[in-house]
């Protein structure tokens, strides 16, 4: 059986950033038949629809990696109070020229972590509206807002017993929902 192929972008180019951390933790707990890839957001020129007609290498192949995909996992931060620029530079690369979307019809996955006390909220929600405009089928539920707090990762990156068991649920409702769009 082939392996269930999911483009995870991440919304943080930060080094040690913590969506990455938990993106990473996230594939896993996915069952053993999904393979998880974060693709490379941080290289993509800024979005210009002069663009549209040659598009740029990385763009192309941010592109071929989500067609390729099977399932889209987004794990971003919030920044001010909504998506990270990066993140949306990439949506909207992905999404041109119009009629040829790379997110159309992919079921997706949306999570996020913070420091903040409304963690990723937000971020979510705008991402979730974004998501909606280019036919692409999120999961409603369950929603995961993540604080990043002591014990959420142990030393290995592998995340910490308090969160485990929350998120095993929400990767396995995840799986599920790709497996159902799929099918």
């Amino acid at each position: 059986m082939d392996k269930c192929q999911i483009a995870v972008i991440v919304g943080s180019l930060r080094r040690d950033s913590f969506n990455r951390k938990l993106a990473s933790a996230m594939a896993k707990l996915a069952p053993s038949e999904f393979l998880f890839k974060q693709l490379e957001i941080g290289d993509l020129p800024l979005y210009d629809q002069d663009d549209d007609a040659k598009q740029a290498e990385s763009v192309l192949r941010l592109k071929s990696e989500i067609k390729a995909a099977q399932g889209l996992l987004f794990v971003t931060a919030e920044y001010n109070r909504s998506i990270p620029g990066v993140l949306k530079n990439a949506i909207d690369h992905a999404s041109r020229p119009y009629g040829q979307s790379a997110w159309t019809g992919k079921p997706a996955g949306v999570l996020g972590v913070s420091v903040g006390a409304i963690d990723t909220a937000l971020a979510q929600q705008h991402l979730r509206n974004v998501l909606a405009s280019l036919d692409v089928a999120v999961m409603g539920q369950p929603e995961a807002f993540i604080q990043a707090k002591e014990g959420l990762f142990d030393a290995a990156g592998n995340l910490g017993a308090e969160s485990k068991t929350f998120l095993q649920g929400w990767i396995n409702r995840y799986c599920a929902w790709v497996k159902w769009h799929t099918a």
